[in-house]
């Protein structure tokens, strides 16, 4: 799968509905999402993001795209999601696994928004 694919893929994950994301991710697929119960597993991963609403519109920058062996592909990058004045922000990582000759699936995803610091206190 070439780059502009690889994105475009990850993007539909995003955006796309639940039935095109039940299709391109594995039932063996392990995810850790920023809340309870944080690593999910199989149909529960599937089900537990399939059932939340869509985003939007996904703006995916800081891209990064390894090829560690024939077959897998990891990616990296950071997301900034929107859908009814809700915004989203994690930086990601996704594995997909080549089935066949173009045929894709996730087997694992990971969301970690960014660390948010207390505001520095101010002595008077």
């Amino acid at each position: 799968m070439d780059d502009d694919r690889v994105w475009s893929f990850e993007k539909s994950l995003w955006t796309c509905d639940a039935e095109h994301y039940r299709e391109l991710v594995d039932e063996e697929c392990l995810m850790v999402l920023p809340q309870p119960p944080f690593v999910l597993s199989g149909t529960q991963a599937i089900e537990a993001v399939a059932s939340t609403p869509r985003w939007a519109e996904i703006e995916i920058s800081d891209k990064r795209i390894s090829r560690p062996q024939e077959g897998l592909i990891v990616i990296a990058y950071h997301a900034e999601a929107s859908r009814d004045g809700e915004t989203y922000e994690a930086h990601c990582t996704s594995t997909y696994r080549r089935l066949e000759h173009e045929v894709w699936r996730v087997v694992q995803h990971q969301q970690t928004p960014p660390l948010v610091t207390p505001a520095a206190k101010v002595s008077g």
